[in-house]
């Protein structure tokens, strides 16, 4: 596989999201899914909706999230819609539940190591292409979270989240904490879920990952630790593997003090094998070209 191309910036403004973008040449087709993280209630460092709006409305977007399965303010679609109020999602953009209601759109992994199937929002089969954003940070389950996580814990819903999660045990919510996977296997099926969507839309993808507000927590967390680490910038790329490696090569390059912090976090929970598991489905490579963007 060539390598592929992931464009870098250091500037962090809502017109550099935009800009890094239109540096991929790429043009979403039809109705265009933004994949965004709505932030839990009481997370302190998600990315506003105001940081993301020129971006929504360049490519005339509506705002997909899913439900959790975990409790807390997002975990039914009647409490994930206020705070999707409440954070003023709906204050900018059209914004979709896509599991609000059943039943769920299975998706095929027929090349999955862990899943036999992926479980996503049912309205996802009404998009024709997808705009995945992604605030790269730690994850206290997967030890960091980006474009990856996206498309498959952020794709998924709450009984797909569950399926995940579970190693491909239950998709029962209520079930899901007694029946977590081992760590290897929860990552494999995290590969399973992405590649699953990257398949569905077929090429009409793409990404781009903002590093800023670098906790080792995910925006998911009701408490979550402040930043560790300054700001790095903006990546884009057509490929959600190299991206997710570029910017995991950013950290380890990095001589910010907080950066054993960030990495004892991912290493912990084997985060980079989420990105080892994508890259052996063959739907991205690790292998990448940085290019630095003129914004």
């Amino acid at each position: 596989m060539e390598k592929a191309k992931v464009y870098f910036t250091r500037t962090l403004t809502p017109e550099a999201v935009l800009a890094m973008y239109r540096a991929l040449g790429k043009a979403l087709p039809g109705k265009v899914a933004v994949k965004v993280h709505s932030g839990e209630e009481g997370n302190q460092n998600y990315l506003r909706p105001d940081f993301m709006r020129p971006m929504v409305e360049a490519v005339q977007g509506t705002v997909v999230e899913c439900n959790t399965a975990y409790d807390g303010e997002r975990n039914t679609t009647e409490k994930h819609r206020k705070l999707l109020e409440n954070h003023l999602w709906t204050k900018y953009f059209p914004v979709d539940l896509m599991d609000a209601e059943g039943p769920d759109l299975i998706l095929p992994t027929p090349k999955g190591k862990v899943l036999r199937e992926n479980m996503v929002g049912r309205s996802m089969a009404e998009y024709d292409s997808m705009l995945v954003l992604s605030h790269f940070k730690g994850h206290p389950m997967g030890g960091y979270g980006g474009a990856l996580k996206q498309l498959s814990i952020g794709c998924a819903s709450s009984r797909g989240k569950s399926l995940i999660h579970s190693g491909g045990v239950t998709d029962d919510q209520t079930a899901v904490w007694s029946h977590t996977a081992e760590q290897d296997a929860f990552c494999e099926a995290m590969a399973d879920a992405a590649g699953s969507v990257v398949e569905f839309f077929k090429g009409n993808l793409a990404y781009v990952s903002m590093m800023c507000n670098l906790s080792v927590d995910c925006d998911c967390c009701a408490v979550a630790e402040d930043p560790c680490m300054k700001d790095i910038g903006i990546l884009s790329s057509l490929d959600p593997v190299a991206l997710d490696q570029a910017c995991i090569d950013l950290i380890r390059q990095s001589s910010d003090p907080g950066r054993e912090h960030f990495l004892e976090r991912v290493e912990s929970r084997h985060g980079t094998h989420t990105i080892d598991a994508a890259a052996a489905l063959g739907f991205g490579t690790k292998e990448y070209e940085l290019i630095t963007a003129e914004i």
